[in-house]
């Protein structure tokens, strides 16, 4: 009883109501859609991917909340302290994507040996979650990512959000524009030579070197998977 109490005198019970509730709640409500099995892992691979960001705000030492899942948007995690410098950012949001895909690697292996096209569409669906959120624009992962670089990097992000709209138009798409509006043009005004940005974004070449690597790295692993993936699930219909 006296541990109850301190956890809700403290909060944390409360958050991790709120996190856990908010988790279930998605997966009732992918299971009316998509059946409970499939959004149980779907979840999961969501809640893997907010983990990965959760550990690496943690790793630098950051206050950072437990995941929040909204059904038919995702999730994400709140960073009460923000980062100090580009790299930080850039290293959390990397890391997201980078446990993502570990997960979604796992299911397709499993599905391999199993033959379980369950898992195998869990796979596709973790493979193109990831690549979808590195999209070079604020605020996907890989703005973060990228803001290592240069901000203006962002701009070539809005071709690729507006060609993923005319190919599958939706209305996460559209929030997702509405939100990233004030970073561009935060990135149209960017002033390297400012005091506040060389601070924040003043990293070392290999620094940008580093991430540019890893970025387009794991940018075209996720791109060759989801699209093999997308193929067998094809082949694999009865």
């Amino acid at each position: 009883m006296k541990l109850l109490l301190l956890l809700l005198s403290a909060g944390k019970l409360g958050k991790v109501l709120v996190s856990g509730g908010s988790m279930l709640l998605s997966v009732l409500a992918y299971a009316l859609v998509f059946g409970l099995p499939y959004a149980a892992g779907f979840v999961a691979l969501l809640l893997v991917h907010e983990l990965g960001h959760y550990l690496a705000a943690r790793q630098r030492g950051l206050d950072v909340g437990l995941p929040t899942f909204l059904p038919f948007v995702g999730a994400w995690i709140e960073l009460k302290d923000q980062p100090r410098d580009a790299e930080t950012e850039a290293w959390i949001g990397f890391a997201g994507p980078l446990l993502g895909s570990l997960a979604a690697l796992a299911c397709y292996f499993v599905a391999r040996e199993s033959g379980s096209r369950l898992l195998l569409a869990l796979a596709y669906a973790g493979f193109f979650l990831n690549l979808f959120n590195l999209i070079p624009l604020s605020p996907f992962d890989g703005g973060r990512i990228t803001a290592v670089l240069s901000p203006r990097i962002w701009l070539a992000g809005v071709p690729v959000l507006g060609a993923l709209f005319l190919w599958r138009p939706s209305p996460i798409l559209v929030i997702m524009a509405l939100l990233a509006a004030p970073q561009l043009l935060k990135a149209w005004r960017y002033d390297p030579a400012a005091p506040e940005n060389r601070a924040y974004y003043g990293v070392s070449g290999e620094t940008r070197l580093t991430y540019g690597f890893y970025y387009v790295g794991l940018l075209a692993f996720l791109a060759v998977m989801a699209h093999d993936t997308h193929e067998m699930l094809g082949t694999a219909r009865p």
